[in-house]
């Protein structure tokens, strides 16, 4: 499915809209410091920061969710992560033009994200795109998470468009899943944090985009 144009582009947050890692990472070190251990360079935390507490818990401690402490470690981390949401994290500078351009053309755009809403929510309104988004879908926003479509086609439906008009952007090979099983045009976002798996290239988007400004030139815009 190629499409040059789409009625709503649909953006994940992290990575894609907005650069979160130092605060993830940083969130990640405070509690490696609380262990006694030395804090790990952002380069190392940053590549897995679209997998959130999940990630972060792997990188810094080599724990994976059903072992030993990451129960404990998991809830450590959203708790120092909650206090320190809006330190550093910033809408990816190339981007912010992006979205200027999308709103003067009056083409509505909106997120959808794995982040609980209760940790969106003050990003969304701090950064100033909540007044600007027609629609914010968080991981607890439906039953599901992606890589299921359900929380694309919830997005759809509270806007009230085809699924079949809306593009996606992600920058973690569940986006592209997610978006292609929702029936939408599914954009990789390079810029972004792509996790450690296989590479961008391979994971069946319709497109990867190198740079914000291409979105624009993909959506046949001026």
């Amino acid at each position: 499915m190629k499409f040059t144009r789409a009625d709503v582009v649909l953006f994940d947050l992290d990575g894609t809209l907005v650069d979160s890692a130092p605060d993830l990472a940083g969130a990640a070190n405070d509690l490696r410091a609380d262990d006694g251990l030395p804090p790990l360079a952002l380069e190392a935390l940053r590549p897995m920061v679209g997998a959130g507490a999940r990630g972060m818990i792997g990188v810094a401690f080599g724990v994976k969710p059903g072992e030993g402490r990451y129960d404990v470690l998991r809830a450590a981390f959203l708790a120092r992560y909650a206090e320190r949401l809006l330190q550093d994290t910033r809408i990816f500078e190339d981007v912010a033009p992006v979205l200027d351009r999308l709103d003067a053309a009056c083409v509505r755009w909106g997120i959808v994200t794995n982040k609980a809403l209760y940790l969106a929510e003050p990003i969304v309104s701090g950064l100033d795109l909540a007044r600007r988004a027609s629609v914010l879908i968080a991981g607890d926003s439906t039953p599901y998470s992606k890589p299921h479509p359900e929380p694309l086609l919830e997005a759809a439906r509270r806007i009230n468009v085809a699924p079949a008009r809306c593009v996606y952007l992600g920058d973690d090979a569940r986006d592209i899943q997610a978006g292609r099983s929702a029936g939408m045009a599914s954009l990789a976002a390079a810029w972004g944090y792509l996790g450690q798996g296989a590479p961008v290239q391979d994971w069946g988007a319709d497109a990867v985009i190198d740079r914000p400004a291409a979105l624009l030139q993909w959506l046949g815009m001026p």
